[in-house]
């Protein structure tokens, strides 16, 4: 989605009902969004990172991102990293604009780390996922500009005794999915690959090779979503988050594993 850019001497008012009856008319008549640089947006290139997936598995939740960010049709960074740790027992996934997504982990994190030294204890799943949809909501103006931070959340209940996961919105709307979530250019590839074979009382392998098959499938189809590069060493980033706590696979457990799902792929082209 394009957001509209407005310039200092054109001020779109407080409504957001009158701003989209004004995008609404420009569109009808065919005149161009409005841009904050005189209708140019071409030079402003924000890196992005794109495609992060989680699901849920028997002993609790799964989370994986590939390593690229984009800026336009360039490739900026190739080891970006956008799986994180929220706290010991949940962890935070970005896609959107990579600066303003970074520093909101990182005050994310300050903000769990926070609470529990003052509270004496961890805040609740619930408790984090609202926190984090707070930050998203707050940061709405920045993303009607061009700035969109859309997380993925995910951690383990310790109260109920399994994983859970949560999607945002760019306005910080919350929302606690079933089964898996995936957000970035490369979501729907991914997504797809995670309905046809997601099954909640998965074990710990069978949810990881589906997550770097859904990344491998992303990869396939969506540039700008980065796959296995054997020749840096460069593999997505893969966590759980079980009763244990959250915990980063290394990654030549996972270069080995991309290693078999290229060998099943290389056959499965030959044969056809």
């Amino acid at each position: 989605m394009t957001l509209p850019h407005f310039a200092p001497s054109d001020d779109p008012g407080p409504s957001f009902a009158a701003l989209l009856q004004r995008l609404e008319a420009d569109r009808l008549t065919g005149r161009s969004a409005p841009s904050s640089n005189g209708g140019d947006t071409s030079n402003l290139e924000i890196t992005h990172g794109t495609t992060v997936v989680a699901a849920k598995y028997a002993d609790g939740v799964i989370i994986a991102g590939d390593r690229r960010a984009t800026s336009g049709n360039l490739i900026s960074h190739r080891n970006m990293q956008k799986v994180f740790p929220a706290d010991r027992w949940s962890g935070v996934a970005i896609a959107g604009a990579a600066g303003p997504a970074l520093e909101m982990v990182k005050i994310f994190q300050l903000q769990l780390e926070h609470y529990e030294k003052v509270e004496g204890r961890p805040l609740s799943i619930e408790g984090k996922a609202n926190q984090l949809s707070q930050m998203v909501r707050n940061h709405l103006p920045a993303a009607m500009q061009g700035l969109v931070v859309v997380p993925l959340f995910a951690g383990f209940d310790r109260r109920r005794g399994y994983g859970r996961l949560y999607a945002y919105d760019v306005t910080g709307g919350r929302y606690e999915e079933e089964d898996y979530i995936a957000s970035g250019s490369g979501s729907l590839f991914a997504r797809t690959v995670i309905k046809m074979a997601h099954r909640d009382e998965a074990d710990r392998d069978t949810a990881v090779n589906l997550m770097i098959r859904a990344l491998f499938a992303a990869a396939d189809d969506d540039s700008a979503t980065g796959g296995p590069d054997s020749m840096r060493g460069i593999y997505p980033i893969v966590a759980t988050i079980t009763e244990e706590g959250y915990e980063e696979l290394p990654e030549q457990e996972i270069a080995e594993r991309f290693e078999r799902v290229l060998a099943e792929f290389t056959t499965r082209e030959n044969v056809q």
